[in-house]
């Protein structure tokens, strides 16, 4: 795993240093080595007790599953872990689709020693590519919903289970989710080693336009995935695409006001999948496929043509991650957005807050200004529980609500009639208490609330 890291490490130096320069190169080095000093991951695998209880558990369930895995010229070892990891689950009604474009007979003969019914081979004529490859095996899906696993990465045995207990746990509340996911992890190429977890937060819109997060492990709706496919244009960004479509369907046709905020997407907070990182892969050489990133780029601005907001996608300093400019700002484009918030920075040039949980404490805290935090996330455009009221923007609804709030609604610009609330803030205010309460108010009232990283104030 080692030498795998180190390889991939130094081409990501290599290529960052070409394309955002030396100051940007040192920091993100900087920053890489620190996190990789205090990364103490280890994946915990479910115990025997676990599982056993799983398997006796699985029978109250009634959901069916169809596995799609595309193939191309798999390795042997990897071909057969996967269908190990499938096989293994502790809840066994699926079915596992494999559509393979190999031009040898390698995989197909691997498949043959397996003779579970649950696996459905079939062998195409010719390769399509990754979104025309994974189509024909959707076709013939048959489940209540269809999960994506690519030929060379694992799941956990407790993946299917998870995924159906919350299926069966949200319909018991009148709740048919449409889309779920999970957090994941990266193996080395033996499935020796873990690390670089994804811990991955609830579904968020502006992150999702920023980064496909969600990736692994995909499962969706079978009708729906099987309405919308996949399209070749998005080849490489495929999932990243098909997720956007899909939130685009769910928000529904009301283009101009985007209030829906509880979209039946759930996120279960467990690593059940494990993307295998070996010389070649994506994992390990995000420089690789850089026509994926294009691909991703794509697919945010085809989603905000369908929704009628008027925005320029471009690539940021990290590969696979974007940035949205609305024009003429954010608040014109969508009805959705009462609020946004930026980031506040200390005299030393470190995160004092900005951005807060539901509870009040901070998100990137202590982060040097220059870092991107885990997973990069400290520097994408993301929906928040909470914006400080000392770096924030808001909409004319939003300033009702503040004027409301603070009952100080003598409180007006004479050139424009406007509530003039930048004037009520001062020494005597709590700002991190008055940020809450309003916060709290914009959400209740459906409205969604916007931290954008480059929106900044020093705070001395």
């Amino acid at each position: 795993m080692a030498k795998i890291i180190k390889i991939s490490n130094l081409r990501k130096t290599l290529n960052y240093l070409k394309k955002n320069g030396i100051r940007q190169a040192y920091y993100a080095v900087k920053e890489r080595v620190e996190a990789e000093k205090a990364d103490q991951y280890h994946f915990e695998a479910p115990s025997s007790a676990e599982l056993l209880d799983q398997r006796e558990k699985a029978g109250a369930f009634q959901i069916k599953f169809s596995i799609l895995v595309p193939a191309y010229e798999t390795r042997e070892e990897y071909l057969r872990a996967m269908l190990d990891s499938v096989l293994d689950q502790t809840y066994g009604n699926f079915e596992l689709l494999l559509s393979d474009a190999s031009k040898s007979d390698r995989v197909e003969m691997i498949v043959k020693c397996y003779e579970d019914p649950r696996i459905k081979y079939r062998r195409l004529k010719h390769n399509g590519g990754i979104s025309a490859n994974t189509n024909q095996a959707l076709m013939y899906a048959t489940g209540d919903y269809a999960a994506l696993l690519d030929h060379d990465d694992l799941l956990t045995p407790d993946a299917l289970y998870e995924m159906a207990k919350e299926i069966q746990r949200q319909e018991e509340e009148n709740i048919q989710l449409l889309m779920l996911y999970s957090d994941e992890d990266k193996c080395d190429g033996n499935a020796q080693n873990y690390f670089e977890v994804n811990r991955k937060p609830k579904f968020n819109l502006d992150l999702i336009l920023s980064n496909n997060y969600i990736c692994h492990f995909l499962v969706m709706k079978r009708q729906l995935m099987q309405e919308l496919c996949f399209r070749t244009v998005c080849d490489g960004a495929q999932d990243f695409d098909l997720v956007l479509r899909a939130v685009s369907h769910m928000l529904g046709k009301d283009k101009t006001r985007t209030v829906r905020t509880d979209l039946p997407i759930a996120h279960i907070p467990r690593v059940l999948y494990h993307w295998r990182c070996h010389e070649g892969s994506t994992a390990s050489n995000p420089a690789s496929k850089q026509y994926a990133y294009d691909a991703g780029k794509r697919a945010v601005e085809d989603f905000l043509r369908r929704r009628n907001w008027k925005g320029k996608v471009s690539h940021i300093r990290h590969l696979g991650f974007y940035r949205v400019d609305y024009q003429p700002d954010l608040f014109t484009n969508r009805r959705d957005v009462a609020v946004v918030g930026g980031k506040l920075i200390d005299g030393t040039n470190h995160v004092i807050g900005g951005i807060y949980r539901e509870d009040g404490t901070a998100l990137y805290e202590g982060l040097h200004k220059e870092y991107s935090g885990y997973m990069h996330r400290a520097c994408l455009t993301q929906e928040a529980e909470a914006v400080d009221v000392r770096c924030m923007k808001v909409s004319s609804e939003g300033e009702a609500v503040l004027e409301e709030l603070l009952g100080l609604g003598y409180m007006r610009n004479p050139r424009n009639g406007r509530f003039d609330w930048r004037n009520c803030l001062n020494d005597q205010v709590d700002y991190k208490e008055l940020s809450l309460r309003f916060c709290e108010k914009i959400r209740k009232k459906g409205w969604r609330i916007v931290w954008d990283p480059n929106l900044t104030e020093k705070i001395n």
